[in-house]
């Protein structure tokens, strides 16, 4: 399980605004969320963050 000390805030904040993908995000196995956070580590932008996280599971 991925420690919550792991995830960016803006990522954490991002999921908190959009359930389904929160939803989607807590099933994936643990390399998966891993890999997801790793993608959203790179992501420097409040906007470019909103994004990832409205498309990461379409």
């Amino acid at each position: 399980m991925i420690n919550n000390e792991e995830l960016p805030i803006g990522f954490t904040m991002a999921l908190a605004q959009h359930s389904d993908a929160l939803n989607h995000f807590s099933h994936l196995s643990d390399a998966e969320q891993k890999q997801v956070i790793d993608e959203a580590r790179q992501k420097h932008s409040r906007e470019e963050m909103r994004n990832y996280v409205e498309n990461m599971f379409q």
